[in-house]
């Protein structure tokens, strides 16, 4: 994992991705996930991308209601800007590791197949 900073020189395949998670709104903030610090760390490979959000998950988010609402919307949204659209397999993660958002593509789906009439 690569832990997310601004600053940092990012490869060119990063960089593709941090321009379109600077797209993923921050229910929270009204900001985008970036310059929120919701943004933990990620990884980018060419079938897979894997997120890490600034938060741990524990029990007191399922009581606390707006922060686990805010933060699934989040991994909604990083869903659906990547998973299929730019990679076959797309993780979040919380700080501690543990898998918050998983898709795989394990059928071997294009995003032509998808007809979005049905959507």
């Amino acid at each position: 994992m690569k832990v997310y900073m601004p600053d940092r020189d990012w490869p060119e395949h990063y960089r593709a991705v941090l321009e379109e998670l600077a797209k993923v709104p921050d229910p929270i903030t009204g900001g985008d996930v970036l310059d929120s610090g919701v943004i933990a760390g990620l990884e980018v490979s060419d079938e897979t991308l894997k997120v890490w959000l600034n938060f741990e998950s524990h029990a007191e988010y399922n009581i606390t209601g707006e922060s686990a609402l805010a933060y699934s919307r989040i991994i909604g949204d990083i869903m659906e800007h990547f998973a299929l659209v730019k990679f076959q397999n797309v993780y979040v993660y919380d700080l501690k590791n543990n898998p918050v958002g998983i898709f795989e593509n394990r059928k071997g789906y294009k995003i032509e197949d998808i007809n979005q009439e049905k959507v």
